[in-house]
């Protein structure tokens, strides 16, 4: 299961964030500690550089793009290979959303079109679409026609 889908901005503020099973009362440790291992090793990586990490039995793929940083935390069969599936498709998709990769303020700009566009990838804790065009289809907002 994907536990956490993390995106925050440079300074560590937490721009958008997707929690599947995990307590609340750990939520703050896991933000804490994501944004902690992300200040101490993206402050040179260069966009798109994936990072991993393992904590406990849970694994960590984490990157930076534009200037955010984007972190996946999965157990069991999303390990730090299909995290990374999923990340590249969450970077392609900022970037096509965004037109470039983000700063802040565009991310802030295309916020609603990037949740969208998240939960369209993964949704309760498990990866549903891995195909851009598919993506940008379904979350187009236009209402159905009628045959």
């Amino acid at each position: 299961m994907l536990l956490a889908a993390l995106i925050s901005n440079s300074e560590g503020n937490i721009l958008v964030e997707r929690f599947n099973g995990v307590p609340s009362e750990e939520r703050l440790h896991w933000r804490t500690f994501l944004v902690k291992l992300g200040t101490e090793n993206l402050k040179d990586a260069k966009n798109e550089e994936l990072f991993v990490a393992s904590h406990k039995s849970v694994y960590v793929v984490y990157t930076v793009l534009g200037d955010i940083q984007i972190y996946l935390v999965g157990k069991d069969e999303y390990d730090e290979l299909a995290l990374s599936e999923v990340i590249f498709v969450i970077t392609s998709t900022l970037k096509d959303v965004c037109g470039k990769p983000p700063n802040e303020r565009l991310f802030l700009d295309k916020y609603g079109r990037i949740c969208l566009c998240l939960d369209e990838i993964v949704w309760t804790g498990v990866l549903e679409n891995n195909d851009k065009e598919r993506i940008k289809r379904l979350v187009r907002l236009k209402p159905p026609t009628e045959f």
